[in-house]
Formats: C-alpha cells, sequence, structure tokens
C-alpha cells in the first residue's frame, strides 16, 4: 500500500494513479488485489479528511470511493471534491453494498461518475476502472494540449510544427517573422522554399545537414553549441533581419513531427557586433599615442637625476606632448565613432577599394607586422557594401589572427582583391600554421577558440571570425576558410558585395 507522503510529481510514468478511500482493511486488501496491474498505481486513505488531503496532493485519475465511512460519510466526501476547483473534475466510482434506488440518487446529487456493488464482480470492477482511467487520461492529454496551444499562440517567440520539411503549423509570431499567412500556410509549405525567398541561411556547412542536425547532436555525431541563423541582408532601404533557429526534435502532442522555435535576434546580434567592432577600434587608435606618451614620461622620470642635457629633456617633453596631442584626437575620434554606431550603415560612407592599402598599412603599422602586401585586380572606385570602420575591424581582427597563429608572430601575409559577379573576392593568405578540420569547420561558430588548441591558452572572448562573419552575412556576402596547400597557413576568402547604382 502508499500512503499520502507520495507526491504527485513522483507517479510512475505511464501509469493510472488511483486513490482508493474505504475505513476497512479487508475492503482495501480486496481491491488491491483486484486492481494489482502494471497499468496502476495504487493509493489508500482509510477515513473522508485523508481522502481530501491525498486527493489535494495526488491529484488522481480516479477515486474509488466507499460510502459508509465513520465521520464524514462517501457522500459528503464527493460533494466536497466536486465543490474544489482543483479537484472537480477527478472521477468517482462509488463503492456500497447499497443497492437501493435512493441511495444511488444520493450519489448521482453528490457528483458520482458511476458506482460498484458489493460483494464485486471482479471482471465488472476491472472493466469500469479501465474505462474511466483512459477517459480521464485522454481529458488530462487534451487539456495540456489546450494549455500547450494557448501558450503557443500567444508566445513571444515563432513556433513550429515541421513534418520532415512541410509546415504544419505556424503561430502567429512565427508567420510574422516568416512573412506567411494563412493561405499560404493552409497549403503545408516547405519550410526552406518559403524562408530562402526572403533569406539567406547561414552557417551555410550546417543547414546542409537540415533537417537531421538535431539527430546528429543527439547521437553524438554533431556539435551540440550550434546556431542557425536565417539572414535578410540589409538594403537601402530596410536593416538587417537576423532569426535564430532552434530544433528541439520529435514533438508529439497529437501531431508528430519537430518542433522548431524561430527568434528575432537582430538586436542582440547587431548590439554585440557593434561592440566588438568598437572594442577593436579603441585598441586600434588608443594604444599607440598612449605608449608614445608613457614611454616618454619613464624616460623623463628614470633619467630624472641623471646628467642629461637641456636638449634630451626637451625632445622627450616635445615626444609626450606629441603623444598626449594624438591621444586626445584619438578620444575624439572613439567619440565620434561611438556616435556614428547608432547610424544606420545603409545611409552612411562606403568603403572605397582604392582605400584598401592605406588602411591596411594602418592596421598592420599597429600590430606592428612588417611584411603585409596589398594587391588589387579591380578598378580603384569600386565601393563595397560595407562601411569604412566595418572594414577597419575585419582587416584588424584578420590580421591578428595571422599574427596569433604564426608559430613567431611574425606572419607574411597577402591581401588580394578581385572583381568577380557584383563581388570583391578579398582573399587573405598568411603562412602560419594549418588548422584541423574541426577548427576549420567551427572557425565561424560563436564562442568557439581555436588558439587554445595552439597556445594551450584561452585568450580574449572568441568572437573576432564569428563577428567578421556576421558582419559579411548582414551585407549578403560570404566567408571561407582552408589551409594552404602549397605551404603552412591557411587562406581566408570573403565575398563582398558591391554597391549598385540604384
Amino acid at each position: 500500500m502508499t500512503d499520502a507522503n507520495t507526491s504527485q510529481s513522483s507517479r510512475a510514468p505511464n501509469k493510472s494513479l488511483i486513490l482508493v478511500v474505504d475505513d476497512s482493511p479487508a475492503g482495501r486488501e480486496t481491491l488491491q488485489a483486484l486492481l494489482f496491474s502494471d497499468a496502476y498505481e495504487l493509493h489508500f486513505a482509510t477515513d473522508g479528511l485523508q481522502a481530501l488531503a491525498m486527493a489535494a496532493q495526488l491529484r488522481p485519475d480516479l477515486i474509488l470511493l466507499d460510502v459508509m465511512m465513520p465521520g464524514i460519510d462517501g457522500f459528503e466526501v464527493c460533494r466536497r471534491l466536486r465543490a474544489d476547483p482543483e479537484l472537480k473534475d477527478i472521477p468517482v466510482i462509488m463503492v456500497t453494498a447499497l443497492d437501493d434506488r435512493a441511495s444511488r440518487l444520493q450519489g448521482i446529487e453528490s457528483g458520482a461518475d458511476d458506482f460498484v456493488s458489493k460483494p464485486f464482480d471482479s471482471g465488472e470492477l476491472r472493466a469500469r476502472v479501465r474505462t474511466v482511467t483512459r477517459l480521464n487520461r485522454y481529458r488530462r492529454l487534451m487539456e495540456e494540449r489546450e494549455r500547450f496551444e494557448w501558450m503557443i499562440e500567444h508566445a513571444d517567440e515563432g513556433y513550429l510544427i515541421l513534418d520532415g520539411d512541410v509546415i504544419r503549423y505556424a503561430n502567429p509570431r512565427a508567420q510574422t517573422l516568416l512573412n506567411l499567412d494563412e493561405e499560404t500556410l493552409a497549403t503545408q509549405p516547405s519550410f526552406l522554399a518559403l524562408v530562402d525567398k526572403r533569406f539567406n541561411r547561414e552557417p551555410q556547412e550546417l543547414w546542409r545537414r537540415w533537417p537531421n542536425l538535431w539527430e546528429e547532436t543527439q547521437a553524438g555525431t554533431a556539435q551540440s553549441d550550434v546556431n542557425l541563423f536565417l539572414i535578410a541582408p540589409e538594403t537601402s532601404t530596410s536593416p538587417v533581419n537576423w532569426l535564430e533557429v532552434t530544433v528541439f526534435g520529435q514533438f508529439h502532442v497529437q501531431e508528430s513531427g519537430r518542433l522548431v522555435r524561430v527568434r528575432d535576434v537582430t538586436a542582440l546580434k547587431t548590439g554585440l557586433r557593434d561592440m566588438w567592432s568598437f572594442h577593436t577600434m579603441v585598441m586600434h587608435k588608443l594604444n599607440t599615442p598612449m605608449h608614445m606618451m608613457l614611454g616618454s614620461m619613464e624616460l623623463l622620470t628614470m633619467n630624472a637625476n641623471a646628467n642629461i642635457s637641456s636638449g634630451e629633456i626637451l625632445d622627450l617633453v616635445e615626444m609626450a606632448a606629441n603623444g598626449a596631442q594624438r591621444l586626445a584626437a584619438a578620444v575624439n575620434d572613439v567619440i565620434q565613432y561611438a556616435t556614428a554606431l547608432s547610424t544606420p550603415a545603409s545611409i552612411g560612407e562606403r568603403f572605397s577599394l582604392g582605400d584598401l592599402p592605406a588602411m591596411a598599412r594602418e592596421v598592420a603599422e599597429h600590430l606592428e607586422l612588417e611584411q603585409v602586401t596589398v594587391q588589387i585586380e579591380a578598378p580603384q572606385d569600386v565601393s563595397l557594401v560595407l562601411d569604412p570602420r566595418e572594414m577597419e575591424s575585419i582587416l584588424f581582427e584578420l590580421l591578428e589572427n595571422a599574427k596569433k597563429f604564426h608559430p613567431q608572430h611574425r606572419p607574411t601575409v597577402t591581401l588580394s582583391a578581385a572583381l568577380r559577379n557584383e563581388r570583391v573576392d578579398l582573399k587573405v593568405q598568411d603562412d602560419g600554421i594549418h588548422l584541423s578540420p574541426d577548427q576549420l569547420n567551427r572557425v565561424w561558430l560563436p564562442y568557439y577558440q581555436g588558439e587554445r588548441y595552439f597556445t594551450g591558452e584561452v585568450q580574449g572572448i572568441g568572437l573576432g571570425l564569428p563577428l567578421v562573419a556576421s558582419i559579411l552575412w548582414e551585407h549578403g556576402g560570404e566567408c571561407r576558410i582552408s589551409n594552404r596547400e602549397d605551404a603552412p597557413g591557411v587562406v581566408i576568402r570573403l565575398a563582398i558585395p558591391i554597391m549598385r547604382n540604384e
């Protein structure tokens, strides 16, 4: 026997929970023997008050309630159950030795669903219990479905149920995010065909395994920390739109299929990109003048008591003053840059390909890289969809990565740009090390740090290359990485759309 200490949360799965209420030990033992089955979990109460307490705690699928009990009888217990909003729907079968019409009418008036008489007909008892518990479990499933549907219908995130690649259901938020109307939904459209009309799917290497990525993750054949994105690139009339897609696997309420969540993460992605871009810019602008000024002041301090000439002192002071002036100018640039972050790139300045050599040279000097060459095989006046701050951040990250992964941190880097099919193909080649297949596959994914496998240390926050990819994806560009075939090192290829004359 099981008493009232068993909570609802501990009920056995796939079993109907039955509460037997009888003050007689013989009656309880008889019902336990008749109903012993893998299909039922039996709990027992010995009086009416205990029955009410256990019903509130266990929320059983059925109560077998003896009528004749001391204290409050079965009729009163049933009336109190029906008066409780939380317990009113629990099925009650009254167990009685009374077979007269008046007693049954009183039972019906108190809210009983059915009756069985003592002595029991074992076949009749099992049949009645089986029927009632099945109906109640179905009722519970329907209530859970209704609650689920209400939550999904009013959710701030989009939810879809896919059968393979066919959309069987989309809540209102998903319809808004995917520009899907009820008429189109009724045709049970293909998910990929629908999103490809408006979005680019990134990272492409993960989307190629759609829709089996969830199963691969569960089986351990794919990394678990994956993110799928749908990106509507920025245009001259609309900003970029990022949707994150998460697959939850098999879903069973009534339909069978795969539950997919779609979230608008535009603010998160653009905010993270701007934060990283701002951090890169601050490092770039402030480090050099700061070091110049601090170095001069340190030399003055070290030689304060030394016999140095007034001319040498003047030189050091002028150097410090020059560093301070450059620092002030850099701080002003940072302030202007921070202000510019709030300005949509689509109405701002665009980067001209002819400015690439000077920008690459400036970034290389900041990173103390001596062997960086630029080759341009395209008209100098070609304008990219990127603005200068985005291009500078990309160059800074690519060249810093080349330095980080070179054994002596002195790479030879070649940047070459060519015009192909309304895009500039920018190739960045270094002579560092080869990356493993896993590193190559994951280098564009957020929060992945390839350098920990090379140096044994985890530096930075692992956002650089993924955010390079984010910038390009937002403008409809592409990025690839591969090991060099002719020597150590890697080749990064960026396909950057150019501005069209509209």
